[in-house]
């Protein structure tokens, strides 16, 4: 068991952050617990069709949750549909279009160095079954896909959604990462009175948050171990996305601790280290 920590609630639970269309940055390293990773949403409909920025410093890897789009990256342009996704390397102007609605999110994280610029196709996620897995005993059953992992050559970081069986668990056993990855869940694909409960703990008696989420909601993982449960009937569904302390060398998917007591039947993320 570890010591009791005062956990900073306003610095780490976000509610509602796909609320509001157009551009906007509901996560950074300025008013969370994060030190490299900051989110937000890009969310486009007839009311405004467009957007356009810059990214500066940070890679920003984008990942469309619905609708459709096209977005131009310098001279490139590529067209999404759901679940479609691309990184972006460090000083790039970004243009995003609909003709009819999308909503991104969009991850980044300040690096000091340029990677390729790449579009990932959902489709060929699919394909891959080291990106495309299934996880997890009955009442801990999800289903987990990578985009912007071992597929992408990148400084920080690492993203992609898993959605779980009705009523289940998942991050299950509890595992952490923190010497290497910090960490947030954006909660997707629950439409009401779909809920669930976010624990994030470094005391493993009495986890020191438990909190009730509902679609759009944002929770972080400064440290400690971080499972979660649907109610009965309802899935849980959840982006999540890490950035590596240290650029490159600690982007790794699946290398995890678990918890102690849990670990008997492995991570459950094995089937990403193939």
């Amino acid at each position: 068991m570890s010591t009791q920590v005062q956990v900073p609630i306003d610095r780490m639970v976000f509610r509602k952050t796909n609320s509001q269309v157009g551009r906007h940055i509901a996560v950074t390293p300025q008013n969370s617990t994060n030190k490299h990773l900051s989110y937000g949403r890009v969310i486009l409909n007839a009311s405004k069709p467009s957007v356009s920025f810059d990214n500066g410093n940070q890679e920003t890897g984008l990942i469309c949750l619905s609708g459709k789009a096209t977005m131009k990256v310098g001279a490139e342009t590529f067209q999404f549909t759901q679940y479609d996704s691309i990184y972006i390397p460090r000083d790039n102007h970004i243009e995003v279009r609909t003709d009819s609605a999308c909503d991104f999110a969009e991850f980044s994280s300040d690096v000091e160095n340029h990677y390729p610029l790449q579009f990932v196709s959902y489709a060929e996620v699919c394909k891959n079954p080291t990106l495309k897995f299934s996880a997890g005993a009955p009442g801990q059953a999800r289903h987990l896909n990578i985009l912007l992992g071992k597929n992408v050559d990148a400084g920080r970081l690492v993203a992609g959604f898993t959605i779980s069986e009705p009523g289940n668990w998942t991050s299950w056993p509890p595992h952490e990462h923190t010497k290497m990855l910090e960490e947030m869940y954006v909660y997707i694909e629950m439409p009401e009175p779909a809920f669930a409960l976010q624990l994030v703990y470094n005391n493993t008696e009495y986890p020191e948050l438990v909190v009730p989420v509902r679609d759009g909601d944002a929770v972080l993982m400064p440290s400690g171990y971080h499972p979660n449960v649907s109610i009965p009937g309802h899935t849980i569904g959840f982006l999540w996305a890490m950035a590596a302390h240290r650029e490159k060398d600690d982007r790794q998917f699946g290398v995890v601790n678990v918890q102690p007591g849990f670990g008997q039947g492995g991570s459950g993320l094995e089937a990403s280290r193939k």
